[in-house]
This record gives structure tokens, sequence and C-alpha cells, in this order.
């Protein structure tokens, strides 16, 4: 019976042994397999912290090369000599942008070699901006000297136009105080005597000459020598008498003329006379007295 009663308590105790130790094992597989898990967790963690890391690095890039792409935008409406170059540069800003934005995950190195060329990019700009700069304030002195030159030039040729005018004004003036002027223009009818006398009529049968009288009036500052003037006589039906010669002048001048009259100026007022030898009628007679093709003045005389 004791020995029973013993029996019973080992068994009892084996069963409370077993499930202590079954309960043991179960807690360590159960701390052990959260550990495990934890640690699995942990490495998903860092590895998606890492991805999240990397995207928003790359966003940063974009969004830096956006803003680079807009300041070289605005470099380029300078439009300097270096307009070509930062278009290219401009050209090679965008060309980064698309391959970044085509990689998928793109890992650390990717990321440093990205950044290294958005570095070199941004100071290529910068170099190019401090250049811009020298560019504009050298145009700008070169618009300041061109204006100064301008307004040199633009004074100097006033002066130039001042004095050609002046000297034109003095030309003219030399020429029109160089020309020579008659005055004291008359006709007288003339008829001879058996004697060889002439004298003066008013009669058309007794008329055997008319005589045209002028001064040439002095001048000191005309050209002296030998002048030559021309008379033209016409009649009641407006034809010339006498040579009736035509004489062109240039510049289609012309002059049709009865008769040369010459004399030797030197600077002072001389009396000259023409005449004109025909046969006359009743009527009225007009002389017309010129210096070339310019008329100096006129008279007429009236044969009964």
């Amino acid at each position: 019976m004791k020995k029973q009663h013993k029996n019973n308590w080992v068994k009892i105790f084996f069963a409370i042994f077993f499930v202590f130790g079954l309960g043991a094992a179960v807690l360590v597989f159960s701390s052990e397999s959260s550990e495990n898990e934890n640690q699995v967790e942990k490495e998903n963690t860092s590895k998606i912290s890492f991805v999240n890391k990397e995207n928003s690095e790359q966003k940063n890039i974009l969004d830096s090369l956006n803003t680079l792409k807009a300041a070289y935008d605005i470099a380029i409406l300078e439009k300097t000599a270096l307009s070509q170059e930062l278009e290219l540069e401009r050209k090679n800003v965008e060309n980064l942008m698309e391959i970044i934005k085509a990689s998928q995950n793109p890992s650390a190195a990717q990321i440093k070699i990205f950044r290294n060329q958005l570095s070199d990019m941004n100071s290529s700009l910068e170099g190019k901006v401090v250049e811009i700069k020298k560019l504009k304030s050298q145009n700008k002195n070169l618009l300041t000297e061109i204006e100064s030159q301008n307004v040199v030039m633009y004074n100097q040729k006033a002066e130039n136009d001042t004095l050609i005018s002046k000297q034109k004004k003095l030309e003219s003036t030399l020429k029109d105080a160089s020309k020579l002027s008659l005055s004291n223009f008359k006709v007288i009818a003339l008829r001879e005597k058996s004697s060889g006398a002439e004298l003066e009529t008013t009669k058309a049968k007794n008329t055997k000459k008319l005589k045209a009288i002028f001064t040439v009036n002095g001048n000191a500052v005309a050209k002296t020598g030998r002048r030559i003037f021309y008379v033209q006589v016409l009649d009641q039906k407006n034809n010339v008498l006498g040579d009736n010669k035509l004489i062109e002048f240039g510049n289609d001048k012309a002059l049709v003329y009865s008769f040369i009259v010459s004399t030797d100026f030197q600077g002072k007022s001389v009396n000259v006379y023409g005449i004109l030898n025909d046969q006359f009628k009743k009527g009225t007679y007009f002389v017309n007295f010129f210096d070339k093709q310019e008329i100096m003045g006129s008279a007429s005389i009236t044969l009964e």
C-alpha cells in the first residue's frame, strides 16, 4: 500500500515537471520567434527607410535641376555672345533630368553621381553669370562711348553744315557780286545824210539802222577782260531781225540773237552800243539785251 502511494507521488511529480518543461520550452521558442520577427521587421523597415531616403534625394536633385533650368532660361534671355553656349548647357540639364526621371530606385552611388553633375552645372552657370555681367558692363561702356562719339560727330556735322552753308552763301554772294549789271537801255533810229553824217529819226522810210545803246556798270570784283553781250531785235510779227543765229549755253538754255556787242571791261563803267542794218517798216520794234542767256533789260522804238 505504501509502495503504491509512493509511485503515485512519483508520477505526479514527473507530470508536473513535464508540464513546466513544456511551458518553458514553449516560452523559449516563443521568445526566439518574436526576436526573429522583430529582426526581420527592423531589416524591412531599414530597407524601406533607405528606399524612401533615396527617392527623396532623387526628388531634391530634380527640383534643383528645375531651378537651374529656369536660371538658364533667364540668362539666355539676356541675348549676349554666350547665348549659344547657355542653350547647350541648358540642354545638358534637361538631359540629366530625363536620366534621373528614368532611374528606378537609384543607388547611393548613382545619387552621388547625380549630385556631382548638379554641382558642376551650378558652378558652370555661376561662371557664365559672372561673364554675362562683365559683357553687359562692357556693352554699357561701349554704348556710352558710342553715344559720346555720336554726339561729337553730330556736333561736328552741324558745324560742318554751318560752314558749308556759310561757304555756299559766300560763294553765292561773290557770284552775285561778280555779275555785271547793265543800265541805260536805249534804242534810236538813224538816217544818213549825203555827207555820211548820221542823224536820229523817227521815220521808217528814212531809217537805215537801229543803234542799241546801254551801259555796263562798274564792278570791282567782277572778272575783267573781254565781255560779250547779245542783242535781240524783234519786229511787229515777233521775228528776230539781223543775224538771227541760235547759241546754246547748256542746261537746255539757248538764245536767238540779232547781233553781238563786245567790250573790254576793266572794272569801271563803260558805255557800249551795237548797230543793226536792215530795211525797217512802220511799227514798233522791241530790243532785248542779254548777258549770255540772262536778259538784263529791254527797250523799244516806234517808227512812223
